[in-house]
Order: C-alpha cells, then sequence, then structure tokens
C-alpha cells in the first residue's frame, strides 16, 4: 500500500517515531507504462523498448524509497533495520507486474543493507507471516477495509493503517527473539508460561512484547 513504512522502536515497544514513505510520480510512470505494453501486445507491437523504461524506472524507484529508509534509520541513530523475510512462494512467474513488484522489493533491501553497512548499522530479518494479519494490540486478526486496502479494522472496532500496525509487529518480533536468545532456559519456560503467544513466533504482536516485559 505504501513504499515503505518505518517505525523507531526501543525494546520496551515504545514507539519513538513513524515515518510513511511513498513516492507516487514513480509510482505512477510504472503504472503508465505498464498499461503502454499492455495495449502494445494487444495490438502485437514489440515492447522491448518499453520494458527496458518499466524496469529503469523500477530501479529508480527502489533506490529513492532505500535512500530514504536509511536516512531515517541514520538521523534517528538506529542500532538494526528489520525486514520482514521476503516470501517467495506463491509467486506467480507468468506476471511481470508482479516480477516487478518483488524485484524491487529485493533490491530495495539489498540497496538499504548496503547503505546501512556503510553506517555501522546491522540489518536482521523476521518472518513475515502474520505481521499485517494480527493487530498490534492483540486483538485477534484484523478487516481490510474493501474499497482502502491500507485501512483495516481491529475486533475491538479500531480502524487503524495496516502498514504501521505491521510494522509496529515486525519491530516487536525482532526485540523478542533478542530478549529470548539472552534468558536462560528455565526463565525463558516460566517467562513463555506467562505468555503463551511466545510459544509461536508468527502469533506475536507488539502487545506480546509489552507482556514480555512486564513478565520479566
Amino acid at each position: 500500500n505504501n513504499d515503505a513504512v518505518c517505525s523507531l522502536m526501543d525494546a520496551n515497544g515504545t514507539v519513538l517515531k513513524r515515518k510513511f514513505i511513498n513516492f507516487h510520480s514513480e509510482k505512477d510512470r510504472l503504472h503508465h507504462t505498464l498499461n503502454k505494453i499492455k495495449k502494445a501486445q494487444k495490438q502485437h507491437h514489440s515492447v522491448k523498448n518499453l520494458w527496458r523504461y518499466a524496469v529503469n524506472c523500477n530501479e529508480q524507484h527502489s533506490i529513492k524509497v532505500a535512500t530514504a529508509i536509511a536516512e531515517f534509520a541514520m538521523l534517528n541513530n538506529a542500532h538494526c533495520i528489520v525486514f520482514e523475510q521476503l516470501n517467495m512462494q506463491g509467486k506467480k512467474y507468468g506476471d511481470k507486474k508482479q516480477k516487478l513488484a518483488m524485484w524491487r522489493k529485493q533490491y530495495t533491501q539489498g540497496l538499504v543493507t548496503h547503505k546501512a553497512h556503510q553506517q555501522g548499522i546491522r540489518i536482521s530479518r523476521i518472518c513475515a507471516s502474520g505481521t499485517s494479519k494480527l493487530a498490534y494490540d492483540g486483538s485477534g486478526n484484523t478487516i481490510r477495509n474493501k474499497d482502502n486496502h491500507s485501512i483495516c479494522k481491529f475486533a475491538t472496532g479500531k480502524v487503524y493503517n495496516c502498514d504501521l500496525s505491521a510494522s509496529y509487529n515486525i519491530g516487536a518480533r525482532y526485540y523478542i527473539r533478542e530478549i529470548l536468545k539472552t534468558l536462560p532456559a528455565k526463565v525463558r519456560s516460566q517467562v513463555e508460561a506467562k505468555v503463551p503467544q511466545l510459544a509461536k513466533r508468527t502469533s506475536c504482536t507488539l502487545s506480546t512484547l509489552v507482556n514480555l516485559n512486564a513478565a520479566l
């Protein structure tokens, strides 16, 4: 829905800053080119040059997004940038538009990684399963708005931006993993008994991190 949504978070689960990154002109240019390709293909015209232009647009888009993500991290003295692990399963290999989208995600993450390492910032990845589906407040599955897919409703009735909720869950899962790694086995089992969601990482949300800190 957005090119990227960034959340600056500490180990307690406190969200310090948020940033929505969108380059509408770049996306419009790419979608316009893809529509021209579709029309040209129907008329059996060559689309080689149009595809080359679309790939170049995609590359420039990725560079702008990656630069914005890296700058947000550097300006706020972040120690680590956390991404979702990209899932290639279920990818439609015949859909070139989807190929471009997946390629842009991979290329963007690669660019951010390079820029981050130059500044001494770590990169980490977490399992993406359920980050968008689950509400950050622990209320369960969200319901997407049919007219606006960037908006969702929680089970509590709260309406929220689904990408922002997902970014909270991504940051929380990173901290949960790092905190649990430092705990002795006995303490970890005691904490997991108090916070059952910890037993299954794909069910963890921002509220899980808050509960984990409370249990400690």
